[in-house]
């Protein structure tokens, strides 16, 4: 079938249970607006494509997402404190709006992406270099290795752990990142290393 990508059904059939009906029925309501698009993995998680990425899918442990790339201009206010995507965390076919809705959606993605627009960038300064919390300073201190490439990382690579660190819930979760995030940057890798290669 044109437009499909092998890549994809790999995906989808490697997801959890839970998973697969729901990326199948994104997938298949994507193809029915638009027909022309094409699929691709970017970020190692599906995206699909017509004049520029379009929108894409994603699952993960217990929740799938969906979204828009030009989000702003295609649903406005979404649920991003939730999940990634602009629909929350997916745990159902029924947690996601109808197909007429959606279509709605990717028909408007379809033309803004066939017109060129171009979502509107925030104007602002330049954020200051962020704080390293305490107990990171304090594992750096106890590895030079990790300790020397968190040293050459810009303000926004430095960010990224920072927040990955501080935004746990509890403190057990806390602490596994930490550790994992030491343990990744003696190796030399930024925090979303996995998908800086796709």
């Amino acid at each position: 079938m044109p437009g499909r990508d092998p890549r994809v059904d790999a995906y989808i059939a490697k997801s959890a249970d839970f998973a697969r009906p729901i990326l199948t029925h994104l997938r298949e309501v994507v193809h029915a607006a638009c027909p022309q698009c094409e699929e691709t993995l970017k970020w190692g998680m599906p995206t699909f494509m017509h004049h520029g990425i379009l929108c894409g899918i994603a699952a993960f442990k217990q929740h799938c997402t969906f979204g828009f790339w030009k989000h702003k201009l295609v649903v406005g206010a979404g649920r991003y404190d939730e999940a990634m995507g602009q629909f929350g965390c997916i745990t159902k076919v029924a947690d996601l709006p109808s197909k007429k809705i959606l279509s709605g959606y990717i028909k408007k993605a379809m033309q803004l992406n066939e017109e060129g627009v171009s979502v509107p960038r925030a104007i602002g300064g330049r954020r200051p270099p962020p704080r390293t919390p305490g107990d990171l300073a304090a594992a750096l201190k106890k590895n030079a290795k990790a300790a020397a490439t968190y040293k050459t990382f810009s303000p926004s690579a430095k960010r990224e752990y920072v927040d990955w660190i501080t935004e746990a819930k509890t403190d057990a979760t806390r602490l596994k990142r930490l550790t994992t995030a030491v343990e990744w940057m003696a190796e030399g890798k930024q925090r979303n290393w996995k998908y800086m290669n796709c």
